[in-house]
């Protein structure tokens, strides 16, 4: 083992050590060693320091990740007993034997539960009947025993429902296992498909399943298999490959249950292929010939397909409609035209209605529509801060839209309505627990804050009714901003762990989302991504001068590409924030998006640019995080990450710290978190996650004063 190495483990020890006699007493911050590393390209040589730390097979890495946790843990000493408490706070509002509404499919109710002091649901089914024996699929927390992380996702039930596929993961680099069981005799086939996306779709043959595998270095989904039950899966047959690079390919059947589709899609094109269910061995058909820039989804439904599209410059999109046997998109009718306005994002397909799901200034809508009169009316919601959309809807034949409904101040429900007669059934609502929370003491609101452009930003705000507004005030000020996610004003329990301790918590509904349109969007990306990072700066400026906080007691929050955020305004803005949390953020951009080998790398260039074009290297190194950290004060910060994060690397936000140690010109604490067991999302278990919250959530109210 190197000096260095051992240098480390020795700080890992001594800060454990003093942890336990003087917290935070003359405990020291890594200190890690700089490699210089010479990168150039476009003629530009960038010296990294720090690029040493990319291989997590290297001791003096590990050992230097665990230096940083024990720091952490060290200086945080002071506030473990906090976060236990808040940790007991934020399970005491969960209702620990949670079950979910149960919904029908193919003749079988289906459930997902929890059990009490259990942190991984239990999937089970009822024939026909919700009084029928109860059929446990799979006990997730027997399933997660031995394995420090543990998910599972992708459950597929054939049409005969006698097998069901699945797929687990227990590293947290989402390459799952497939597995397939007989759910008459709960035996599981020895056969295991490895590398996959975890998801499987069943032919009507009941014997043949298609599914995803990843390259195992990019982890892309580029390969569509074939694998027939009983056989080897060294045998599967290869059916589809998505040879572009900067396109992911996966697999799924119709809601009509008549089709299986291969869809491939990077962030502006997709193209589908089809083939009947019933002929699993058949070839599938290209719907229609990819072009760059048109993008569309397809729903089927009688003898036609539906196809929600941007096609001929629909910025918002547009339904169109076109024939099981002319799908080429020269055959295309349209059936909802586009508007400037209003984004349409979805539709839902009923035997005697559709619903189309609309955004209109930011806020969520749904249209019902009966196919044979055209009679349509809208359902009818009253504030501002809400979030409502189609639920699980899986069968045609029913003329009942299930839906969910929540705002910044009222838990979800899970609603079931007649669209004949308009009479709705709350058939779920959220319970918080703990005796203490009433819709009634808390505040919503969403206000418009002006960009340096003149652009007006949506800010979607909340806080208890007793908290006075004003300088003293303490405001977290949420923000992601891309890939045209949007950020929706919905409701959280551990929320109000800060709401009730004066915190007003705020969604900056920032270009790069798609909240007002998919031109917010465009707005936000490629050449215009710094209009993300203006945007968030100009409204926490606006909260500070309409006096919703000060500069003392702001705070902003943002992980993934919201931590790109992150790492943007506090190099360009430090002065305004107090603290900054950045969780798992991409923050090294133009060394990962050079880097072809790094999972989501191709497929990112739609997004950020590709750097080896010198017009985009030249743009993102003029916000790259890590290449901008200068020698500046910056705001108290904690960085989160997790060693087998296949989606962002532990080293981006590995290398940012170190950097930040060595240039900043304050005294501010810089803590950084590696969850040495866990990916991009984090813990696993639902228990484990609220403990990461907590020490979130500690972090700022240290800094608050407000442990007690």
């Amino acid at each position: 083992m190197s000096a260095t190495a051992i240098h480390l483990l020795s700080l890992i020890f001594a800060s454990v050590f003093q942890s336990q006699i003087h917290p935070m007493q003359d405990t020291i911050a890594p200190d890690v060693k700089k490699q210089p590393k010479e990168l150039t390209i476009h003629g530009d040589t960038r010296i990294d320091n720090y690029y040493w730390l990319n291989d997590r097979e290297d001791p003096e890495v590990i050992a230097y990740l665990e230096a940083e946790n024990a720091y952490y843990n060290s200086m945080t000493a002071h506030t473990k007993n906090f976060q236990d408490s808040l940790f007991a706070e934020m399970r005491g509002r969960i209702k620990e034997d949670d079950t979910s509404v149960p919904y029908k499919y193919n003749g079988y109710w289906y459930i997902t539960r929890y059990e009490t002091g259990k942190e991984y649901p239990v999937y089970s089914r009822k024939k026909e009947s919700l009084q029928a024996p109860e059929e446990v699929m799979f006990d997730g927390n027997l399933m997660a025993e031995g394995h420090e992380y543990f998910n599972l996702r992708g459950i597929s039930v054939s049409p005969d429902n006698s097998m069901v596929a699945y797929g687990t993961d227990t590293v947290s680099r989402r390459q799952y296992n497939i597995q397939i069981k007989n759910l008459e005799t709960a035996e599981v086939f020895p056969e295991i498909i490895e590398n996959t996306t975890g998801s499987g779709v069943w032919a009507n043959d009941n014997k043949t399943l298609f599914y995803t595998k990843k390259d195992p270095v990019t982890l892309r989904s580029d390969k569509i298999y074939k694998h027939v039950l009983g056989t080897s899966p060294e045998d599967d047959q290869l059916v589809y490959h998505e040879e572009d690079e900067t396109f992911n390919t996966y697999v799924y059947k119709s809601k009509s249950r008549k089709y299986i589709i291969i869809g491939s899609g990077s962030t502006m094109t997709t193209e589908y292929r089809v083939l009947h269910a019933d002929s699993p061995d058949g070839d599938f058909k290209v719907f229609t010939p990819r072009v760059r820039g048109l993008e569309y989804s397809i729903s089927h439904f009688g003898d036609n397909f539906y196809v929600l599209t941007n096609k001929d410059n629909a910025t918002n999109f547009k339904l169109m409609k076109t024939p099981e046997g002319n799908t080429s998109s020269e055959y295309w009718e349209e059936f909802i035209p586009h508007r400037d306005s209003v984004l349409l994002e979805d539709v839902e397909i009923f035997q005697n209605y559709y619903v189309v799901t609309e955004r209109d200034q930011g806020l969520n809508k749904m249209k019902i529509t009966r196919w044979d009169s055209g009679d349509s009316y809208y359902l009818p919601f009253d504030n501002e801060t809400y979030v409502a959309y189609p639920y699980i809807n899986p069968d045609f034949n029913t003329d009942t839209l299930r839906y969910m409904y929540n705002s910044m101040t009222s838990p979800y429900a899970v609603i079931d309505m007649d669209m004949n007669t308009k009479e709705k059934v709350i058939k779920k609502e959220q319970e918080v627990l703990g005796g203490v929370f009433k819709k009634e003491n808390y505040r919503s609101e969403r206000i418009w804050a002006e960009g340096r452009d003149g652009t007006r930003i949506p800010v979607s705000l909340v806080y208890h009714k007793d908290t006075e507004l004003g300088k003293n005030t303490p405001l977290l000020q949420y923000g992601y901003g891309a890939y045209g996610y949007t950020s929706d004003p919905y409701f959280s329990t551990v929320r109000l762990s800060l709401l009730d301790r004066g915190f007003v918590y705020a969604i900056a509904h920032v270009r790069g989302g798609e909240y007002l349109g998919r031109q917010w969007y465009e707005d936000g990306r490629l050449f215009k991504k710094k209009n993300t990072f203006y945007d968030f700066i100009d409204v926490s400026k606006h909260l500070l001068k309409e006096g919703y906080t000060s500069k003392g007691h702001l705070y902003a929050y943002g992980g993934s590409a919201g931590g790109l955020l992150m790492g943007a305004i506090v190099n360009m803005a430090p002065e305004l924030y107090n603290g900054i949390i950045a969780a798992v953020p991409f923050v090294d951009v133009i060394t990962t998006m050079l880097d072809e080998s790094i999972p989501l790398t191709t497929g990112e260039y739609d997004e950020w640019g590709n750097p080896n074009d010198k017009a985009y290297y030249d743009y993102i190194k003029s916000y790259s995080p890590y290449d901008n950290v200068t020698a500046q004060d910056y705001p108290n910060m904690l960085v989160t990450t997790g060693l087998h994060d296949s989606q962002v690397q532990y080293w981006e936000p590995a290398k940012w710290v170190a950097k930040l140690r060595d240039m900043k010109t304050d005294a501010n604490l810089l803590y950084m978190e590696t969850n040495m067991e866990a990916g991009h999302g984090g813990a696993s278990g639902r228990f484990e996650a609220l403990k990461e919250t907590a020490r979130e959530y500690a972090f700022l109210l240290d800094l608050e004063g407000k442990t007690e």
